[in-house]
């Protein structure tokens, strides 16, 4: 062999080593991107749906969802929307939390009266209004489906006429929805 051929023949085996570990680092880091994306996926927990149920033990409902329709309000003396559902039940009557979930907010707000909102998975909320008393639970508390959260009172100032009632609101995603769709009354 010349000098050349014997050069050319060594430059040509350490090319082949050079692709042979720059395939084995190529396939390492791409093993190791896959273990990475299944670890990512595996660490996701899938959000499930809440399962809901009815707050209170009475299956009355003295006024319904109205989103888009108008219905009247004795208190107001106009017709306006209703974003939940008025359940009838007597006054000190228990609330319980609908589903799971986490309390966000316990206020007395000028229209509904004392107002817990609980903050479910899957962008659910739930919001019970004209309470009593909010004492059984407090902000940022996780609560149980049928722990108690409160009593039905009268503290809502938009529908003081009306009788004693829960005021309770179905949410998903910032957008009000009929109760009736996902909870037997």
């Amino acid at each position: 062999k010349t000098v050349e051929e014997s050069k050319n023949e060594i430059d040509k085996n350490e090319n082949t080593k050079e692709d042979s570990e720059n395939k084995k680092e190529t396939n390492t880091v791409n093993i190791s991107k896959q273990e990475e994306k299944k670890d990512k996926s595996s660490n996701k927990t899938e959000e499930t749906e809440p399962k809901f149920e009815s707050p209170i033990e009475s299956s009355d409902i003295s006024r319904e969802f109205a989103k888009e329709n108008l219905v009247y309000s004795e208190t107001l003396k106009e017709w306006i929307t209703h974003l939940g559902i008025d359940i009838k039940a007597e006054k000190a009557t228990v609330v319980k939390a609908s589903a799971d979930g986490t309390v966000k907010a316990i206020k007395n707000d000028p229209r509904y009266g004392l107002t817990i909102i609980i903050e479910h998975s899957n962008g659910y909320k739930t919001l019970y209004a004209n309470l009593l008393t909010t004492e059984f639970v407090s902000e940022g508390e996780k609560v149980k489906a049928g722990q108690t959260i409160g009593t039905v009172g009268d503290t809502a100032v938009y529908e003081v006429v009306d009788e004693p009632h829960l005021h309770f609101e179905l949410i998903k995603n910032n957008e009000n929805i009929n109760p009736n769709e996902l909870i037997k009354f």
